[in-house]
C-alpha cells in the first residue's frame, strides 16, 4: 500500500511552519536558560557553608536608638548555596515607635522540618547578609500612620494559611508568605522582584488575586503558569515558576535568574 505523496502547496506551508516552530523553541530556551546559567555566577565559588556563612547588619536599616518614628522595611536577598541561582528569600522587618529593636517576620524551611511553625518572629538584624548574600530594600514606610500598619503586619502573619507548610517550589515559601502579607497590606506597595519564586502562588487555592503591589491582577494556577498585569510590575509572564515579563514603569526586562534587566536606578535581587 502506497501514501499519496504530499503536495507542493502543503510542502510549501510545512517548511516555514517548521522553521517558526523551531526558532520559537530556541528562542523559548534561550529567554529562560541563558538568564539560568548567568546567575550560577552569583552564587558559585563561596568556600562556607550554612554553619559558617556571616549573617552580619550591612548597615542599610536605620538604628532604633536614633529613629523613633514607626518603621517597616521588607527585603531580599539570594537564597542559600544552588537555590541561589533561581531565586530570592524574602522577609519583613517592623518597628514600632519607641521600640528598641525590629522584629523580622520570615518563612524558614528549616523550622517546618524541625516540627516549628514556618513564620518565624525574631530580633535578628533586619539587613543582615542572608548567608552571605546581601540583601537591598524592596520597600519602606515611616512615620505618621505606620504603627496601624505595623499591627496589620502582624495580624496578616498570625493569619498566614500555611503555618505548617514549606514547599521551596512552586510554593508555599518565604516568597509566598511575604506576598501574601502584601495583599493584606497594600499600603506596602511592594513589587517583589522576579526572582521571588512562589510569589506566584496563591494562598487558598485561589487562581485569581490582586498583585503584591496591589495595581493590578494575576492568575495563576498553584504558581506553576500564570500572567500578572500591573501598574508597578508591568506585566509577567510565570512559567514553571519563572518570572519573564516588562516592567514600564521604571523600564526593564525580567528574565528568570537574573531579575531586572535595565537602565532604571530601582536595585535588584
Amino acid at each position: 500500500m502506497s501514501w499519496p505523496r504530499e503536495t507542493g502547496l502543503a510542502k510549501k506551508i510545512r517548511t516555514p511552519f517548521r522553521r517558526l516552530t523551531r526558532w520559537l523553541t530556541v528562542g523559548f530556551l534561550t529567554l529562560f536558560l541563558l538568564p539560568l546559567i548567568g546567575s550560577m555566577a552569583k552564587v558559585l565559588g563561596r568556600d562556607y557553608d550554612w554553619r559558617t556563612a556571616p549573617r552580619y547588619s550591612i548597615g542599610i536599616a536605620p538604628d532604633p536608638a536614633t529613629t523613633p518614628e514607626a518603621v517597616v522595611q521588607v527585603y531580599a536577598a539570594r537564597a542559600f548555596g544552588w537555590r541561589g541561582a533561581f531565586g530570592v528569600h524574602s522577609w519583613v522587618a517592623v518597628k514600632p515607635s519607641g521600640a528598641n529593636d525590629f522584629d523580622v517576620y520570615e518563612v524558614v524551611g528549616w523550622r517546618v522540618m524541625h516540627g516549628y511553625p514556618a513564620v518565624s518572629r525574631s530580633q535578628r538584624p533586619p539587613d543582615g547578609l542572608w548567608f552571605g548574600n546581601r540583601p537591598v530594600i524592596l520597600a519602606e514606610l515611616r512615620g505618621d500612620g505606620v504603627d496601624e500598619i505595623i499591627a496589620r503586619i502582624e495580624r496578616a502573619a498570625a493569619n498566614y494559611p500555611y503555618p505548617d507548610s514549606y514547599i521551596i517550589w512552586p510554593g508555599p515559601n518565604s516568597n509566598t508568605f511575604t506576598a501574601y502579607l502584601a495583599r493584606a497590606v497594600p499600603e506596602l506597595g511592594l513589587e517583589l522582584p522576579p526572582t521571588a519564586i512562589g510569589k506566584d502562588y496563591l494562598p487558598n487555592g485561589d487562581f485569581i488575586a490582586r498583585a503584591p503591589s496591589g495595581t493590578g491582577w494575576q492568575v495563576s494556577l498553584w504558581g506553576l503558569l500564570g500572567v500578572m498585569v500591573a501598574r508597578e510590575e508591568g506585566i509577567e509572564i510565570d512559567v514553571l515558576g519563572l518570572t519573564f515579563g516588562v516592567d514600564f514603569a521604571q523600564p526593564a526586562l525580567k528574565l528568570p535568574g537574573l531579575g531586572r534587566v535595565g537602565l532604571s536606578n530601582r536595585q535588584s535581587t
